[in-house]
């Protein structure tokens, strides 16, 4: 990869919309649209941030594959020296197909299958997160089975006061599905001890993403180092890693940045006592500012006392803003003086399919490219093929170069794994 340009990764350039060095004007043309584009130095930019503000504290960043798990973005992160946090046997796949060594791989997921726990333990994976002690009991017999020794460390549910921009994205709070129960987890670790196939490395949580409120990760920490405290008193003595999760926020309109000073004043005091090495699984942090959504304007109407531009990007290509109301800033590619209020909405047969509502941008006609910022993250990943539209493709650019690094599906990509004449079975 390139050196990237020191100038902001998005900007404009003589009215212009550029990424780094290249025109999106130019991206649009040559890829078509709508197209998702990445910036390779703002990922290079939120991983050394990150890693400047925890260079006092032993850690390892593992990138949490969910947030956009495309090869060459993990790609570039492993290059950086970033290791990486998977939930599923498919996200496993890709992070060996990114070049990904098993020792730099952590295991998590609420419902793991046996044949996705089977899949780690075969390659080594460097630690299984457990979620509930049925998943260790799973995993101590398949360790015996396949006569490995299984590292697992213990997602525990904090149960603390979360506060996030949205209820689906909170992990943390009393009742959630994520995480072993606070009130449970001693005797989960106590069993764990006496397991003769596992070996228990690591305490941990996630309590959400979008954390607009640092002070759940101190309450979370308070408990996290009570339990470790009380599972050292067992003679416990193989704990490594204290693990924080990630949902350190992104801003999407003018909110201010994560706080990692703070974080960092939070989560130290806790490192030196328990002497373990700290582990943090960021995801959005990473790619979501690196990221956006190109889409053209197909049509522009009036209904019922409201301007709409219809584009071609629809909520199968993004559906943050139609399932969590998310907001992202949208602006015109080429940019316009005048300005208007529209309803951004896409092509399909669904009254939620829309990017924005109500939003005031540039007074652009039929034609236009415009521009969703903020989409790296949970945007081609969470896409989907519904009334039957290819995924679009998805772009990387580097200083002055560019790539496509997934190709815009096809019709013929939407049936390929189908038929019409199916072979019939009895019984």
């Amino acid at each position: 990869m390139g050196q990237g340009l020191l100038a902001p990764s998005f900007q404009r350039i003589d009215g212009a919309l550029w990424c780094e060095g290249v025109p999106l004007q130019q991206l649009a043309e040559s890829a078509g649209t709508p197209a998702y584009v990445y910036s390779s130095s703002s990922i290079r930019g939120q991983f050394a941030r990150l890693s400047g503000a925890l260079a006092a504290i032993p850690h390892r960043v593992h990138y949490a594959v969910k947030a956009n798990g495309n090869l060459a973005i993990l790609a570039l992160l492993r290059s950086l020296g970033c290791d990486v946090d998977v939930v599923s046997g498919g996200e496993l796949h890709r992070a060996f197909a990114a070049g990904f060594q098993a020792d730099r791989t952590i295991f998590g997921g609420v419902g793991k299958t046996s044949a996705e726990l089977a899949y780690a333990l075969r390659n080594g994976v460097h630690v299984l997160s457990v979620e509930s002690a049925d998943e260790l009991d799973i995993i101590d017999r398949l360790a015996g089975d396949l006569g490995v020794r299984a590292r697992v460390g213990l997602r525990v549910n904090p149960e603390v006061t979360v506060e996030s921009t949205h209820d689906y994205i909170k992990t943390g709070q009393k009742g959630d599905k994520f995480g072993i129960p606070v009130d449970q987890a001693l005797t989960v670790a106590t069993r764990a001890a006496t397991l003769p196939n596992v070996a228990l490395v690591a305490i941990g949580m996630h309590i959400g993403s979008q954390l607009t409120d640092l002070a759940a990760y101190g309450d979370g920490l308070v408990r996290l180092e009570e339990l470790i405290v009380a599972v050292r008193s067992l003679g416990v003595s193989s704990l490594e890693y204290l693990d924080v999760g990630g949902g350190l926020f992104v801003p999407y309109a003018d909110e201010d940045p994560a706080d990692l000073e703070r974080y960092v004043a939070l989560i130290r005091p806790v490192v030196e006592r328990t002497r373990l090495t700290l582990v943090v699984e960021p995801g959005r942090f990473l790619v979501a500012e690196a990221g956006v959504l190109v889409t053209r304007v197909l049509y522009r109407k009036r209904s019922g006392g409201r301007t709409l531009l219809v584009t071609d990007a629809g909520m199968n290509d993004l559906i943050r803003p139609s399932h969590y109301q998310a907001y992202h800033r949208i602006e015109a590619v080429d940019g316009i003086a005048t300005r208007a209020t529209f309803d951004v909405v896409g092509p399909i047969c669904e009254s939620g399919d829309f990017l924005a509502i109500g939003r005031e941008l540039e007074d652009v006609s039929s034609g236009a490219l415009l521009c969703v910022f903020t989409a790296g993250a949970y945007g081609y990943c969470m896409s989907s093929n519904y009334n039957a539209r290819p995924r679009p493709a998805e772009l990387m650019v580097d200083g002055d170069r560019w790539a496509v690094v997934s190709m815009r599906e096809t019709c013929e990509d939407l049936v390929r794994l189908e038929t019409a004449t199916p072979t019939w079975r009895n019984g």
